[in-house]
């Protein structure tokens, strides 16, 4: 399969020690139910470091916030306390649990990816167009941004008849391998993942994990839920366990 070169050539030209990328302290989301009166934990007191090329999965029961916690680091939630310090590309430390929404829209441009399961397909855009519009908008011309996305579309198995059909009359399966594509055409500096395989088949699957481990070895931070672990556990280099109340988090996934 063909992938993104500029990933290879990042990894080669990568000696020094991995920079500090987050560093999440105490943070803690609620959510008020005002119809109920009572307020209802997402997660409580979470704390932990990511690095550049790091790995970390989050684990735990369903209902212990999970998919909360990535959201929340996203900024599409704000947390009650703690903090988050991101470490920038160009050397700045921003704090997600108070920056401005300016400055969020700003970091999701190019240094915060999130991948999701879900699509948010635009009316009468093709998949190519759609999967290309990262690069286009970070500056690279239309016809290569546009073969770019071609070849990560057929890495992830979608067929090239469909390349510019509109995504919004695909199966979930393929709506998936356009959204995957889209997300992960451009790297950013901290990739977000909330269980992107859920709809896809095997080879898709297999391509996702080539495609992370590329990304991985550029330096890519990426913090990930998966409903089938076993997937990506190559790349893990630590699992953050939550559970309703608590979180534990274990040094090394060999110990």
């Amino acid at each position: 399969m063909t992938l993104d070169t500029t990933l290879d050539r990042a990894a080669a030209g990568s000696a020094k020690p991995a920079a500090r990328v987050l560093a999440v302290d105490g943070l803690t989301k609620t959510f008020m139910m005002y119809h109920l009166d009572r307020r209802l934990p997402g997660f409580d007191d979470v704390s932990f470091t990511l690095a550049e090329g790091e790995f970390l999965l989050l684990s735990g029961e369903n209902g212990a916030g999970k998919s909360t916690l990535l959201r929340t680091l996203f900024r599409t939630y704000v947390p009650n306390r703690g903090t988050a310090l991101f470490h920038m590309s160009d050397g700045g430390t921003i704090d997600l649990a108070r920056a401005a929404d300016i400055d969020i829209v700003q970091l999701r441009k190019g240094e915060i990816g999130f991948v999701t399961q879900f699509l948010n397909a635009r009316p009468r855009v093709s998949a190519e167009d759609l999967v290309a519009e990262p690069l286009v908008l970070a500056g690279r011309p239309f016809e290569a941004a546009r073969e770019e996305a071609r070849r990560l579309l057929g890495a992830f198995g979608l067929q090239p008849a469909l390349f510019p059909a509109y995504p919004s009359t695909f199966s979930g399966g393929e709506q998936q391998k356009v959204n995957l594509a889209r997300a992960l055409i451009r790297p950013p500096r901290l990739l977000l993942l909330d269980e992107p395989t859920a709809s896809l088949d095997r080879t898709a699957r297999a391509a996702l994990v080539d495609r992370l481990a590329r990304m991985k070895a550029a330096g890519v931070a990426m913090i990930g839920v998966f409903h089938h672990p076993e997937d990506v556990a190559a790349l893990v280099d630590r699992d953050v366990h939550l559970t309703r109340q608590k979180i534990r988090e274990n040094a090394d996934v060999a110990e």
